[in-house]
């Protein structure tokens, strides 16, 4: 765990230094998240999610290819017990590829890989839990508004959801 949160933060340093030009926040929220779908929940049977809320930072380090990193949570509840909760916090590096632009319309695919920390609740009780977390999103495209807006919808898989739609703000 010390191993992957070090490597991810001397990338993100790297991505920092190498292109301090270009950076692009983005807000975004995706459904049916791999927390939702796999056993991220310690065996328990999950109740209700909402999916999860994403909040990014990507660095353009070549004239296709950005990287960048991203925290997104996501909560649940259990089944059949009273105030337990699930809380998933996840903190991705990813990078991001786009394979056609035109004045307008940007199509890209990206990937994304990390820790997902599960806090897991029950009355008095609660724990934390380590998961590998990734994003596989081939397609994705992004619409720019105006110079500094841009809004952006991905299909995937992983802990930022199947359908991911957001809004983009270049620096």
């Amino acid at each position: 765990m010390k191993k992957v949160l070090l490597t991810l933060s001397l990338i993100i340093a790297l991505a920092f230094g190498a292109s301090a030009q270009r950076a692009q926040l983005q807000i975004g929220y995706g459904g049916y998240t791999m927390m939702d779908c796999c056993d991220m929940h310690d065996g328990g049977s999950v109740n209700t999610a909402w999916g999860a809320l994403t909040a990014g930072v990507n660095f353009k380090v070549a004239k296709n290819f950005s990287v960048g990193a991203s925290y997104t949570f996501s909560s649940s509840d259990y089944k059949h017990y009273d105030d337990s909760n699930i809380y998933y916090h996840v903190i991705m590096l990813n990078g991001r590829y786009d394979y056609y632009r035109n004045r307008i319309v940007t199509l890209y695919g990206h990937v994304g890989i990390g820790v997902d920390i599960s806090h897991m609740t029950a009355g008095d009780y609660s724990k934390n839990k380590a998961y590998f977390a990734m994003q596989a999103s081939p397609l994705g495209a992004e619409v720019g508004l105006s110079r500094v807006c841009s809004m952006f919808g991905e299909l995937g898989f992983g802990a930022q959801g199947l359908l991911q739609v957001g809004v983009r703000f270049n620096l």
